[in-house]
C-alpha cells in the first residue's frame, strides 16, 4: 500500500466540509505502520468518496511481485449502500458483484430463473454454451479481474477461501460499526424445519433437559449436531448422484450442503479448547421446536472470513464509539489500529433533537404511552403539513398499534407502513410520493439517504435496546456488560438521527418520544461523540400546535374522519420549515405542550375508509387494475 496516493486519489473535483483534513489524517495513520485504521466520520461525510480514495493507495499489478495481493475491496453490510456505489458516476471504476440470486438466466426459456436455479446449477456436468454472456458470471469475472471490487459482507464472507476473490492489499468496510453483530448473525445456525430439509429424518431433542449428567445445553446440542450432519451429508450425497435435478431438488441440495458447512463450523469450534467463541443456545419450544446455537465475539469466524483477505483496513463508520471495545469484539489487536476522527461540518441548527417525550415505553408501560405518541404524531403532521415525516417505531407491535390509533384520529390518509415482506416496496413508495406522507417504519435507522425534501422530520418512539430475551444478550448483562448495551442503542439513535440531515445545506428535526432515550443520553455519555453531545446540550421541548386532525391532513386531499376537514389543499407555510429553524412551530397557541391530555380526545369517529392507510388504498388499487396480474397481486 502506498498510503502516499490516499489524497490524490479522491474521485471528487473538489472537496467538502472535512474530507481533504480526514483524507491527510488517514494517509498518515497508515504511514505510521497500521494495520487497521477506524475512520470515525458523521452521517454525510462522504464516506464512499473516503473510501475509494483508500482504495486507490492499493498495490496495483505493475507495482507487485506476482505473489504479492494487489488492488482493494470494498465491502458494506447494507445492500442499499452497494446499490449506491453502482449508481454513483464517482464510483464508476469499483466492479460491483452480487449473489446468484439477484441474476436471471439467460438461456432460451429460463430468463425468469434465477442463476442459482438455472439449468448449470441442476443438470449434472452442463456445459453452457453461452456462459459468456451469463450475467452473473460476467459480473463476477469483471469484479474479480478488475482492480477495484465491491460487493455486500455477505458476499464477501461467503467468498472466503475463493480462488476468483483472493487475499487483496486493501479492504475498506463502509459502516463497519456492527461488524461483530453481523458477523454474529452470520454465524448463528438456526435448526427449524424452514431451514432444515431433513428435519422430518431427526428426533430433536429438549437440549436442555435432555443433556446428560456431565453435560450443559451446548454439549447436548453438539451430539444431536454430529446426527444432524451425518442425515445431512447421506440425503445431499443422494442428491449429487443424480444426473438431473428440478429447481426444488436444487434448493434443497444447496441448502443441505450450506447447512453441512455450518453445522462443521459449529463442531469445529466446540472441539477447539483454544477458541475465543462462546455458544449459546436457544430453544424456547423445547422438544421437537426450532433451535438457535449463537456465537459470541465470533473474533476466530471473522480472522477467517474478514482479516484474513487483505494487507491492510479501513473501517468506515459514524457510530465506533469505543475503540477499545470495538476492537475486542471483532478480534483486533488496539496496538495495530489507529482512530481517525472526521469532524462534523453540518450547522447544529440544521439538525435539532426535541424532547417531545410522553413517557416509558417499556412493554408494561406500553399500552399507556403508544396512544399519547400517536396523538403527537397526529400535532406534528400539523406542525409540518407539506413535509414528509419518518416514525421510527422500533418493533412491528407498536408500528401496528401506532398506525391502529393513527386511524382512529382519523389521519391514516397521509400515514404509509410496512409488513416484514413488503418494506422495500412501501419504502420506494414512500420516497417516490409528492404527497407529505408520514412512514411508520421498523428497523430503518440505518442506511437510508433520506435528503433534502425526501424527510424533513422524523420520530423516535423508543429507545432502541437489544432484546434481553435473547440469549447473547441475556449472557452479556449477566456478564455485566451494561455498558455494551447502552453503547449499542446509543449507536442506533445516531445512526437514525443521520437519515434526515445529509449535507451542510439540509436540515430535518428529530423528535424523541420515549423517556428513556434521555436516561439513555446520560448512562452512554462517556461514549458519545462530541459533535452529538452537542446535539443533546441544545435539545429543547418544542411549541407545537394543538391537536387537530383537519390540520394534520391539510397538506393534501383528505378530510379526518369526524368530516370536519374540507378536503381542500392547502398549506400554512411554503417550503416547509425555515432553514436553521427545522421543526419548529411557528406558533405556541393553544395545547402548545409537548404531550398532556387525554390520549383519544378530539378523535372523531372512524370509518373503514378513515383507518386505511395509503399502503392499503394502493394495496387495493393495484388489485382492482386491469395490469394487475402483471404487478403480481391478481
Amino acid at each position: 500500500m502506498d498510503s502516499s496516493r490516499i489524497p490524490d486519489e479522491f474521485p471528487a473535483p473538489s472537496f467538502r466540509g472535512a474530507q481533504e483534513r480526514a483524507l491527510d489524517d488517514i494517509r498518515d495513520a497508515f504511514a505510521a505502520g497500521n494495520r487497521v485504521v477506524l475512520v470515525r466520520a458523521p452521517t454525510g461525510s462522504g464516506k464512499s468518496l473516503l473510501a475509494r480514495a483508500i482504495m486507490g493507495a492499493a498495490e496495483t499489478a505493475g507495482e507487485a511481485a506476482p505473489s504479492e495481493a494487489t488492488g482493494a475491496y470494498y465491502t458494506t453490510p447494507q445492500v442499499s449502500q452497494i446499490d449506491d456505489v453502482a449508481a454513483d458516476d464517482l464510483l464508476d471504476d469499483l466492479a460491483v458483484i452480487r449473489g446468484k440470486s439477484n441474476y436471471d438466466c439467460v438461456l432460451p426459456g429460463e430468463h425468469d430463473t434465477p442463476v442459482n436455479r438455472a439449468p448449470c446449477a441442476r443438470q449434472q456436468g452442463f456445459d453452457c454454451s453461452i456462459r459468456h454472456r451469463c450475467p452473473y458470471f460476467s459480473d463476477r469475472a469483471i469484479a474479480s479481474g478488475n482492480r477495484f471490487a465491491a460487493m455486500t459482507l455477505a458476499y464477501f464472507m461467503r467468498t472466503a477461501g475463493s480462488e476468483v476473490f483472493r487475499k487483496r492489499d486493501v479492504v475498506v468496510i463502509d459502516e463497519a460499526h456492527g461488524l461483530a453483530e453481523w458477523a454474529e448473525m452470520y454465524a448463528t445456525i438456526e435448526i427449524s424445519p424452514e431451514r432444515v430439509p431433513v428435519w422430518d429424518d431427526v428426533g430433536v431433542p429438549d437440549v436442555a433437559a435432555d443433556a446428560g449428567p456431565e453435560e450443559d445445553a451446548i454439549d447436548r446440542t453438539a451430539r444431536f449436531v454430529e446426527t444432524l450432519r451425518d442425515v445431512s451429508i447421506r440425503a445431499k450425497d443422494e442428491l449429487v448422484g443424480r444426473p438431473e435435478l428440478d429447481r426444488e431438488e436444487v434448493a434443497r441440495r444447496d441448502r443441505l450442503q450450506e447447512l453441512i458447512g455450518e453445522l462443521g463450523w459449529f463442531l469445529e469450534d466446540y472441539r477447539d479448547p483454544e477458541t475465543p467463541t462462546t455458544w449459546v443456545v436457544d430453544q424456547p419450544g423445547g422438544e421437537e421446536s426450532t433451535i438457535a446455537i449463537k456465537p459470541l465475539d465470533p473474533a476466530r469466524y471473522l480472522r477467517h472470513t474478514v482479516w484474513d483477505r487483505g494487507n491492510r483496513f479501513a473501517l468506515l463508520s459514524a457510530t465506533i464509539l469505543s475503540k477499545e471495545a470495538f476492537c475486542r469484539g471483532v478480534g483486533l489487536d488496539p496496538a495495530d489500529v489507529a482512530l481517525v476522527d472526521v469532524e462534523h461540518t453540518f450547522p447544529l441548527a440544521n439538525r435539532p433533537l426535541y424532547d417531545v417525550t410522553q413517557g416509558s415505553m417499556t412493554y408494561e408501560h406500553r399500552d399507556e404511552t403508544v396512544p399519547k405518541i400517536a396523538r403527537l404524531i397526529v400535532r406534528l403532521m400539523a406542525e409540518h403539513p407539506d413535509e414528509k415525516g419518518l416514525v421510527h417505531a422500533h418493533s412491528y407491535d407498536i408500528a401496528e398499534r401506532l398506525t391502529e390509533r393513527l386511524g382512529e384520529f382519523g389521519v391514516a390518509a397521509r400515514v404509509r407502513r410496512h409488513d416484514r415482506q413488503n418494506r422495500d416496496a412501501e419504502l420506494e413508495a414512500w420516497k417516490s410520493s409528492s404527497d407529505p406522507e408520514v412512514f411508520v417504519s421498523v428497523k430503518m435507522e440505518e442506511a437510508l439517504d433520506l435528503k433534502d425534501a425526501l424527510c424533513r422530520w422524523q420520530v423516535v418512539c423508543k429507545a432502541p435496546y437489544r432484546n434481553t430475551n435473547d440469549s447473547r444478550v441475556a449472557r452479556r448483562l449477566e456478564d455485566g456488560q451494561w455498558a455494551w448495551y447502552h453503547r449499542t442503542a446509543l449507536r442506533t439513535v445516531i445512526q437514525a438521527c443521520g437519515r434526515v440531515v445529509r449535507s451542510p445545506d439540509d436540515y430535518g428535526a428529530t423528535y424523541l418520544a420515549d423517556d428513556s432515550l434521555l436516561d439513555l443520553f446520560e448512562r452512554a455519555e462517556a461514549d458519545t461523540p462530541s459533535w452529538f453531545r452537542d446535539q443533546i446540550d441544545a435539545m429543547t421541548p418544542p411549541s407545537l400546535p394543538a391537536f387537530d386532525p383537519e390540520a394534520a391532513l391539510a397538506g393534501i386531499d383528505a378530510s379526518p374522519s369526524n368530516g370536519a376537514g374540507t378536503g381542500r389543499r392547502r398549506s400554512r407555510r411554503s417550503g416547509g420549515s425555515e432553514r436553521g429553524n427545522a421543526g419548529r412551530s411557528s406558533r405556541g397557541d393553544g395545547d402548545s405542550e409537548a404531550g398532556g391530555g387525554d390520549p383519544t380526545a378530539d378523535s372523531g369517529t372512524a370509518d373503514g375508509e378513515s383507518v386505511r392507510t395509503r399502503s392499503e388504498r394502493d394495496a387495493d388499487r393495484r388489485k382492482d387494475h386491469p395490469l394487475s396480474d402483471v404487478w403480481g397481486d391478481g
